[in-house]
């Protein structure tokens, strides 16, 4: 290993300690760092392609994050055991991490730069996102790569007291209302400038908002700003102090691209009025035919006076005009908006295009919404499911599964325009993600409604902010499915214009006006509560007071959303649509577990077949969760009362007749089934109609009915029972009245004519089954050993591998001197004790 160079401080306000360390790992990198907080350490390489690629027309930066399993002392979860592609956190510590960076490299730096983030060790309490934006500053700026950083990042929650905690663990930021990353740049007057802000409410917000705790407005934003301001500059003094340290790395060699001469510029400016002209057309379609129009004018106008003599230079020429168009059209519209305040469609800065809202919008959906502003129109679906549909997470952090899900997706006719369509790309991730952020906060817990949630946006049109529709779209199809939010949520996307020194904001933004402007703002709420917040910018960072009036001009905004979005609905429905299961839960002692599922789901698979319910059975380690879902309500309800007689099984009554099942059959008899949880023995010798059986098959099969009368019920609950007719007496020759079970002694002829000899067939089969098995143990109350009868429960096994027995009996009845051990063999629903030979 090489010469290492490590920095190290204390974090303000907490016991933790950052460090920087670099030289020791990856020295072929341009620059490579080595950040660690707590047990979470990170490495970042930085690297730059010494030439451009040729056509290439933009800044190729990548970053890529690798979460290595074995930092956490996992084997992935996947089929090959290995990582595969990158997970949907890592796509957005990925965005996270190029947002601040890429406004840091200069105009015209054409030669790709590649930044890796692995995770080496995660300490399953600090994230590790922090550290790689740090990181990847840290070894830009160490190496010879033009970059004009460094720059600091630092994540804030928000916690119930009302105080900013910097750096905080998983653990801290799930019990906070609000968590935020930060990042930003150190500027020559020793403030520090906002680059990017990444955040969102924790799903502990609301119930914290409702016991007292204070909640997350603009006001609060603007000091959580504040408050992450030191914590940014101690991150880049500890980069400068990290470079000094090392040898100066030697200035990587480049040339600038130009995108055209200053002639191509000047010939192209001269078309600068009708420009602005074509930018003043509202309609986008129409905007951009005008557009294409008088661009092909400019080339067919210009390219011959460029090209050169022979027009070898044609190909190089036009992408220069081409390229001065555009750059001309983005001065004119940046120039009219900053000193006319009059935007592309002719908009004041404050102004929001034409709204409106729908919900059921299609028939057999769980719920839908429609929203559109302008030109932008999201169409979002509610689907809802039982529990077991929460998505399954295989990530270094600590949550493992996730109960709401919001997928977006941005089809390429949306924008009028042909592509391929192969799966979500990281920018509809990352939308995606942002709109569910936003929707957390006000979800029900899963004790209010034990749901899991799946919302999906497609873009059906889009001229500027698909991502705050979708929000939009969100809270119209949950509030129709009856999904009982606590506020509606809606969000709007805010622009900047700086020029001159002076800074326009705007709010709706256009597409155009996206790609020409210099910030990208998006704030998502409530009425009185902001749930997320997204800010990207193209300048070395934002003023404060500028981001604190963009912040109320949003809130502005989106109570004009809000009050459009409750003429649709105002509300959720006070019930779950009609096309959505209705899904009940409640808790369930543990060790009822298995008698709920049974042996091999044979219990629960049961009812389900027989209600047509959907049932599923949890556990968190301390009670068990039943949910039980249908579309049917009324299958609901028979599902959850057959479950509730297995929890708490109805009592026998002595003498009572009932008419019974057979479930199981033994040697020594039928067990019937005469209530639900509740079986009762009938001994053979009370089968036959007073004939001996050798086979209890012979007379009685597995599910065979059967009238039975109750004769007698045992300290241990077992059921000693009778065969009866309709009339309600014994069968002849069954047997009758109590006694633990006795059957009727019967008269056997001897010889013919002779004398006759009296005998018990009980007593018979008792003497058979000691001479097989040895002792049964002591005899029952009435004389004769009653070694049936209900258990009291049931056992069984989740899936046939996790058995719970909550049976009341045990083992204990027989002799503990003898050798004969009682044993639960699992056959059907039921438990049974049984002799077993030593």
């Amino acid at each position: 290993m090489g010469d290492a160079k490590r920095v190290s401080a204390a974090i303000a306000g907490t016991d933790k300690t950052m460090s920087f360390e670099a030289g020791a790992l990856a020295a072929q990198a341009d620059g490579a760092v080595t950040v660690r907080i707590g047990d979470t350490t990170v490495l970042v390489t930085a690297t730059a392609a010494r030439s451009v690629r040729e056509g290439t027309d933009f800044f190729p930066l990548t970053v890529d994050v690798e979460e290595r399993f074995y930092a956490v002392g996992r084997i992935p979860g996947s089929f090959f055991r290995r990582e595969g592609r990158a997970s949907e956190q890592a796509i957005l510590t990925c965005r996270l991490t190029d947002r601040p960076l890429r406004p840091c490299f200069p105009d015209g730096f054409r030669n790709e730069v590649h930044v890796v983030g692995m995770v080496l060790s995660a300490d399953q309490e600090n994230p590790h996102d922090v550290s790689v934006i740090n990181g990847a500053s840290a070894a830009l700026t160490i190496s010879g790569v033009p970059f004009s950083g460094p720059i600091g990042a630092v994540r804030i929650a928000f916690s119930t007291e009302g105080e900013w905690i910097p750096f905080p663990t998983y653990q801290e930021s799930e019990a906070a209302t609000f968590d935020m990353v930060v990042a930003g740049r150190v500027l020559d007057d020793g403030d520090v400038a906002i680059m990017m802000v990444e955040a969102g409410g924790t799903e502990a917000a609301w119930p914290a908002f409702e016991a007292g705790a204070p909640k997350v407005d603009e006001a609060v934003l603007a000091s959580g700003l504040e408050a992450a301001k030191a914590h940014i500059a101690q991150s880049v003094q500890m980069q400068l102090d990290l470079k000094a340290a090392l040898p100066p790395a030697t200035p990587m060699t480049y040339e600038l691209q130009v995108d055209y001469s200053d002639e191509i510029y000047a010939a192209v400016d001269s078309y600068g009025a009708r420009i602005a002209e074509v930018y003043g057309i509202a309609d986008k379609q129409d905007r951009a035919t005008a557009e294409g129009a008088l661009r092909d004018e400019v080339l067919e106008a210009l390219t011959p006076q460029f090209a050169g003599a022979e027009g070898e230079n044609t190909a190089a020429a036009q992408k220069q005009i081409k390229a001065a168009f555009k750059s001309v059209a983005k001065e004119r519209v940046r120039s009219r908006i900053v000193s006319e305040g009059v935007r592309i469609d002719g908009r004041g800065p404050a102004d929001i295009r034409p709204l409106s809202a729908e919900v059921e919008v299609l028939p057999k959906v769980h719920g839908s919404g429609l929203f559109q502003r302008g030109e932008t129109q999201v169409l979002n679906v509610c689907t809802l499911g039982m529990s077991r549909m929460e998505q399954m997470l295989d990530t270094l952090g600590v949550v493992d599964r996730k109960r709401y899900m919001h997928h977006y997706n941005f089809p390429p006719f949306s924008t009028g325009e042909t592509g391929f369509m192969r799966g979500p790309k990281r920018r509809e991730i990352g939308h995606g993600a942002l709109a569910e952020r936003a929707l957390v906060p006000v979800l029900p817990s899963t004790s209010e409604f034990p749901y899991t949630i799946r919302t999906v946006s497609d873009v059906l049109a889009s001229n500027g902010s698909t991502s705050m529709a979708s929000v939009c779209g969100s809270s119209l199809s949950l509030m129709d499915a009856g999904v009982p939010i606590k506020a509606p949520v809606a969000g709007i996307a805010m622009g900047l214009i700086y020029k001159d020194g002076t800074y326009v904001t705007l709010t709706d933004i256009l597409g155009a006006e996206d790609a020409f402007g210099d910030m990208d703002f998006k704030v998502a709420g409530s009425a009185d509560v902001v749930t997320a917040l997204q800010l990207d910018t193209k300048i070395d960072g934002i003023p404060a007071d500028v981001l604190a009036k963009a912040l109320q001009q949003a809130k502005e905004a989106r109570l004009t959303i809000l009050g459009v979005m409750a003429e649709a609905q105002a509300g959720p429905r006070d019930e779950v649509n009609p096309n959505a299961p209705k899904i009940v839960s409640f808790e369930i002692p543990i060790d009822k577990i298995g008698e709920v599922i049974g042996p091999k789901g044979k219990v629960i698979n049961a009812i389900q077949q027989e209600t047509g319910a959907d049932i599923s059975v949890d556990d968190d380690g301390a009670v068990g969760i039943v949910s039980i879902g249908s579309t049917d309500g009324g299958a609901v309800a028979e599902a959850q009362r057959q479950i509730e007689l297995i929890l708490h099984p109805p009592t026998a009554e002595l003498g009572t007749v009932y008419d019974g099942v057979v479930v199981n059959i033994t040697k020594f008899g039928a067990f019937v089934n005469i209530l639900p949880g509740r079986d009762g023995l009938v001994h053979i010798s009370k089968l036959g109609a007073g004939k001996r059986i050798d086979r209890v098959e012979d007379v009685l099969n597995l599910g065979d009915p059967i009238k039975v009368r109750v004769d007698d019920i045992d300290q241990n609950g077992k059921v000693s029972l009778t065969p009866v007719g309709d009339d309600g007496e014994p069968l002849a020759g069954s047997g009758g009245g109590g006694g633990g079970g006795r059957g009727r002694d019967r008269d056997r002829d001897g010889d013919s004519g002779g004398s006759r000899e009296t005998v018990s067939f009980e007593d018979s089969f008792d003497e058979e089954l000691r001479g097989e098995f040895g002792d049964l143990g002591p005899a029952g109350e009435g004389g004769g050993r009653d070694r049936g009868g209900d258990r009291g429960g049931r056992s069984g096994g989740r899936g046939g591998g996790r058995g719970r027995s909550g049976g009341a009996a045990d083992a204990t009845d027989a002799d503990p001197s003898s050798t004969t051990r009682l044993w639960r063999p699992v056959l059907g629903r039921h438990s049974r004790e049984y002799p077993q030979a030593p």
